[in-house]
């Protein structure tokens, strides 16, 4: 009689433990005689038994334990041990070490040849094969990086996977957890996932995926700072980039010239957009999603932050029947969304809203909302000039980049329209001398101006670790803070907690400029006065900075000094 094969001792403890019928062993026999290939991967393949019953079967079989490498996170030192190329040619992963046991999840304990050369490599360690499968082992490689894994399961913790789904437009919606069943590249969809969620879960604006030699960097912006992330191998760039891609409905096969796309997804039962840019570097695309979470943005005007006389201030500019109100600020510092919630404040029935954005970053029901598209012509100046035939009550301008917009923009404030735009400029009263300088007339600007605001966002300190401090002198004269100041108020600081990873802040608030275009100013303006003569006056009229906006939030303790300072360093 024929002695067994591996196998078939094997299929037999399967059949004792009820996992495999007769039939079915009696199947498969059949087709490994036809089409040859390994016993037991020809049951996995028809499915008849699951991964995770063979492992066990056959750690029963060959009394060697079973090893669950997805719950395993063995330190970094420890997986070096076995060269890369090995690992992956053996399948085999170093996870334990016992004085001078070595612990190795293999996929083949029975591999005498794994085992010859890995004695040769570590003499002088006594290697003890554990039972794992082939998949676990392919998995764990793929995910080589202990810090990812540990950080995932966190997040999994909070969202199941299956909770992601993609929406490439309105008609189409594809459910991610379909995708990983049918495609090979299931660690790979899975690992963007949940980039996305940790993006989310950690309040993230930005996701920067950035290629470089030997590895790839993976940094979230939240609150307006990069923070490192622990990031996916380097052999899974290609693998990511392209699944992105796919997401953005980009082409895949273009890898030399930067390209833009956007894809929302569905989380949780809320709706996020994503805007991607890919930019080619040396060591390939970097990649930056930009996360629009509308459940972040402030819709309500009172909610902004703005102290009462600066609220009615801003309430009285909208609700002039024509003018035109603009903010200015960096890149960032939240312009448009306030330009949104003032939208969502006019936003009613008998109000005609127009909106030419570059791009549309949140899309609003009742406002009319047109992207920019320079490629075919569609650029800020010729759709303004189109919606002005569109018999609008409210236009909102994206930005004013050129003389010919900044032209179109004023006439339409001057012709009965209520006008809403946004400038790259410091403080409000350069925006003045910005329009001007653009060639508009100065008693256009003067007749056309309504209100203008500068904005820069503020992180607030986290409630969580609020502590009370002793103010440094240097910020006290950088600041000029009086005694009197110092004496009467109480300035708080973030110790650094886990609820905000350790740096003290949690959220962010606006701080606004609000300048009021006065008759005194417009007498100026009409004299072509300069940003600085306009600045005093408006000081004269109690117009507040920047800075004293910053720090009436310092004095209510809802911020630091020193964030302070450094948003409004240049003041």
């Amino acid at each position: 009689m024929a002695m067994k094969s591996f196998g078939e001792r094997i299929a037999d403890a399967l059949i004792a433990d009820r996992l495999l019928t007769t039939e079915q062993l009696t199947e498969v026999l059949e087709l490994q005689k036809k089409q040859g290939g390994g016993l037991l991967k020809l049951l996995l393949e028809k499915q008849y038994v699951t991964e995770a019953d063979m492992m066990i079967s056959m750690a029963r079989s060959l009394g060697t334990p079973p090893v669950n490498l997805a719950k395993m996170h063995p330190p970094k030192e420890l997986t070096d041990l076995i060269p890369k190329d090995m690992a992956e040619s053996y399948k085999m992963v170093a996870v334990a070490r016992l004085g001078k046991k070595l612990y190795v999840a293999m996929a083949d304990p029975l591999n005498v040849l794994a085992l010859d050369d890995l004695r040769r490599l570590r003499p002088n360690l006594q290697i003890v094969p554990l039972i794992s499968t082939e998949r676990a082992v392919t998995d764990f490689l793929n995910n080589a990086n202990p810090q990812v894994a540990a950080g995932m399961d966190e997040i999994l913790k909070d969202v199941d996977v299956s909770d992601v789904e993609v929406a490439r437009d309105q008609q189409e919606e594809i459910n991610l957890d379909k995708l990983i069943e049918s495609s090979e590249e299931g660690p790979v969809i899975k690992l963007v996932n949940l980039m996305l969620m940790q993006a989310i879960k950690d309040r993230a604006s930005d996701i920067h995926i950035e290629p470089f030699e030997k590895q790839l960097r993976l940094r979230y912006r939240v609150d307006g700072v990069l923070y490192d992330s622990p990031a996916p191998p380097k052999v899974l760039q290609q693998a990511l980039t392209s699944r992105i891609k796919i997401m953005a409905n980009l082409d895949i096969a273009e890898r030399r010239l930067p390209q833009d796309g956007r894809f929302r997804i569905r989380l949780a039962g809320r709706e996020v957009d994503l805007r991607v840019s890919l930019l080619p570097t040396v060591h390939g695309e970097k990649i930056v999603m930009r996360v629009l979470d509308k459940g972040n943005l402030n819709t309500n005007l009172e909610s902004l932050g703005m102290d009462a006389d600066d609220l009615q201030k801003f309430r009285n500019a909208i609700d002039a029947p024509h003018g035109m109100i603009l903010m200015t600020g960096p890149t960032g510092s939240g312009k448009t969304s306030t330009l949104y919630a003032v939208l969502t404040q006019l936003n009613t029935a008998d109000v005609n809203i127009i909106t030419i954005e570059d791009p549309v970053e949140y899309q609003m029901m009742g406002v009319n909302q047109v992207q920019v598209k320079p490629e075919i012509g569609l650029t800020f100046a010729s759709g303004l000039r189109s919606i002005l035939r569109q018999d609008p009550d409210v236009v909102m301008v994206g930005e004013i980049r050129d003389s010919e917009t900044a032209d179109i923009a004023v006439k339409a404030a001057l012709t009965g329209h209520l006008v809403l735009s946004t400038l790259h400029t410091n403080d409000a009263p350069g925006a003045i001398a910005r329009l001007i300088d653009m060639g508009i007339e100065p008693f256009l600007v003067s007749s056309s101006l309504l209100l203008v605001c500068a904005q820069r966002l503020i992180r607030k300190i986290c409630p969580h670790c609020k502590e009370a401090f002793t103010v440094a002198p240097d910020v006290t004269q950088r600041l000029g803070l009086t005694e009197e100041m110092l004496a009467s108020h109480t300035f708080y600081r973030g110790r650094g907690c886990n609820r905000c990873k350790e740096t003290g802040f949690l959220g962010r608030m606006a701080i606004l400029e609000v300048l009021t275009i006065s008759d005194g100013i417009r007498e100026q303006i009409l004299h072509n006065a300069s940003a600085k003569l306009i600045r005093d006056l408006a000081l004269q009229e109690k117009m507040k900075t920047l800075r004293e906006a910053g720090l009436n939030k310092a004095k209510a303790g809802l911020t630091s000094l020193d964030e302070v300072l450094r948003v409004t360093g240049g003041d």
